[in-house]
This record gives C-alpha cells, structure tokens and sequence, in this order.
C-alpha cells in the first residue's frame, strides 16, 4: 500500500478534528504529522492549508499550525446558517418527498431509539439529517450542511448528551416526520428551525453554567 497523498491526510486530519481526537488549539507540527504519515513535509503542508481554508486550522505566532477554536457567539453563528441551509433543504426535499423515502428516515431514527450511546446519537442524528434532504439531490448544499454540523459538533457534543440528553431532539425528529407526511410543509419547516434553535439554547446554558 503505497504512502498517503495529500488528499488522505487532509481527510484525517479533518476527520479528527471533528471526532475530538485532535482539539481546539492542539499544535500541528508539521515534522510530526510527516512521521506519522510516514511521508514528507509537502503533502502534509497542502493539507494544512487545505484545512485552514476550511477554518478548522489557524496559524498563531510561534506555535504555527493549530487545530482552530471558536467563541460560543461564532459556534451560536455557525447554527444560524445551519438553520437557513437546512430549512432551505428541507424545501426543496419536500418537493420531491414520498411515503417511501419518509420510511427510510424512520428506520434511521429507530437505529437511535436502539443505542444508548451518545456517539452513536450523534453519528444517527447528522445520517437523519442528510437523508431526509437527500432526496432534493443537492449534494453540494448537503455538503456544506454536514461540514458545519461536524464541525459545531466538536462543541455541541458534550452539551447535547449531558443537558439535552436524546428524548427531546428524538421527539423532535418524529415531530418532522409527522408534519411531512401529513403535507404540512410549512409546519415542518418551523420545527427544524426550531429544533436546531434549541441546540443554540443548549450551548447557552452550558456557557452559562460555565461562566
């Protein structure tokens, strides 16, 4: 197998950012990444700068590349466009909705009523999302939609398992659902806002509680 192009280790890098393993300010050595990847510092440099044009790295004086942070008002921000992308999925997935894709959706929320594992609700809550809009075969809005939930969930998951817990985001899950499939669009579109402004309220509270 041969070494890792730069493509690969952007896509782990970026995958570890957003599963926590590497977090907000851990320095990115550019000698150290090249060892792990067993590979030279060129690749390793592209991907860098791959993933500070995603905003998931900064350069700081003295440190060099470090995995970014964010405020609580900028995270607050990010799920204000998630809000506007997701609504707008969301309408234009209904105008292609059928009984059937609604079942597909289901049986992904029924994978989440079976785990008890707030990773794994975490992983199901983001594949409910994208499949649901799926059908409005817009992959570069869903694109952009996954990459900012991925990246508010580095900060949003510990919130969401401990002060949200899953009976609540679930509930608002079927309540989607059941909206859709009564041919209630607009009502459903108010949820999802809704249901995405009470993840703003969690970090809210967190913050608070923090403060």
């Amino acid at each position: 197998m041969g070494k890792p192009n730069s493509d690969a280790i952007t896509e782990a890098l970026r995958q570890n950012i957003y599963g926590g393993l590497l977090q907000a300010g851990a320095a990115l050595k550019q000698e150290d990444l090249a060892e792990r990847f067993g590979v030279s510092r060129i690749p390793v440099r592209e991907a860098l700068k791959r993933l500070e044009v995603e905003g998931l790295v900064v350069h700081e004086v003295n440190k060099g590349a470090v995995v970014a942070s964010h405020s609580v008002h900028q995270v607050l921000e990010m799920l204000d466009i998630r809000i506007g992308l997701e609504a707008r999925a969301l309408k234009l997935a209904m105008q292609q909705m059928t009984s059937k894709h609604l079942d597909v959706c289901e049986a992904v929320l029924k994978r989440y009523d079976a785990s008890s594992k707030a990773s794994v609700w975490t992983a199901l809550n983001l594949e409910f999302h994208l499949t649901l809009y799926s059908i409005a075969n817009k992959p570069k809005l869903l694109k952009m939609i996954e990459e900012l939930v991925l990246n508010t969930q580095r900060y949003t998951r510990v919130q969401i398992s401990h002060t949200v817990g899953r009976e609540k985001p679930q509930q608002e899950h079927y309540e989607i659902l059941a909206s859709i499939r009564s041919g209630d669009a607009n009502k459903a579109v108010r949820l999802l806002e809704r249901h995405i402004a009470h993840t703003q309220d969690a970090i809210l509270r967190a913050y608070d509680d923090e403060a």
